[in-house]
């Protein structure tokens, strides 16, 4: 039944390979369901039906630490939830000894409700800045850079080859180039706490 589901989702042959170059333009299609059985998270593929990322929260949904997974279940970056606050660290992890994990990658805030309307959050990437921002379209959303105001990312409900949208839980997401495509991968992460997706 599972692999049924995964078929729509992405009707080709998976493998173990993945390989995510940061200097061309890639889409990928986001299914927002683990892999694992009985657990939260999301399953990222490339165009080529590869998976690339994945989210397993064997907890409950909102929980406050996620990780951000390659396919073969390394690691790539850590997201920390601050209690008290609508705020979120993102720790890149890139070895067994967590040394890059002192100090964040990423820092989101969610903007509050009065100021809210499109814009969900604000993110600071060392000295660079971005928001995530809802559009009228269901379920899309776009990765903004603040300061050039230059979309890096984009996420809309996939339609399938005929045209027939698929579940609500399936997107596609366009990554620019020059942008690190984990950065992104982490940021949809967040969205997706922030919504009680995961």
């Amino acid at each position: 039944m599972k692999h049924q589901k995964m078929t729509k989702v992405y009707p080709q042959i998976l493998t173990s390979s993945t390989t995510c170059l940061n200097s061309k333009r890639e889409t990928y299609t986001i299914w927002m369901k683990s892999l694992v059985f009985h657990s939260n998270g999301c399953t990222v593929y490339d165009s080529n039906g590869d998976i690339v990322y994945r989210v397993d929260n064997y907890h409950r949904k909102g929980k406050r630490e996620v990780n951000l997974m390659d396919v073969r279940g390394k690691i790539i970056c850590t997201v920390k939830k601050l209690l008290g606050f609508g705020n979120w660290d993102g720790f890149r992890c890139n070895n067994s000894n967590y040394e890059s994990m002192k100090e964040p990658w990423f820092q989101v805030k969610r903007c509050n409700k009065m100021m809210r309307r499109k814009i969900l959050c604000e993110i600071k990437v060392g000295c660079q800045k971005y928001c995530i921002v809802r559009t009228s379209v269901k379920e899309a959303l776009r990765i903004v850079n603040i300061i050039d105001g230059h979309i890096v990312a984009e996420a809309k409900q996939k339609y399938s080859l005929s045209g027939v949208a698929l579940d609500n839980d399936v997107l596609t997401l366009e990554v620019v180039t020059d942008i690190d495509h984990s950065l992104v991968m982490a940021l949809i992460m967040v969205y997706g706490l922030i919504c009680g997706r995961m």
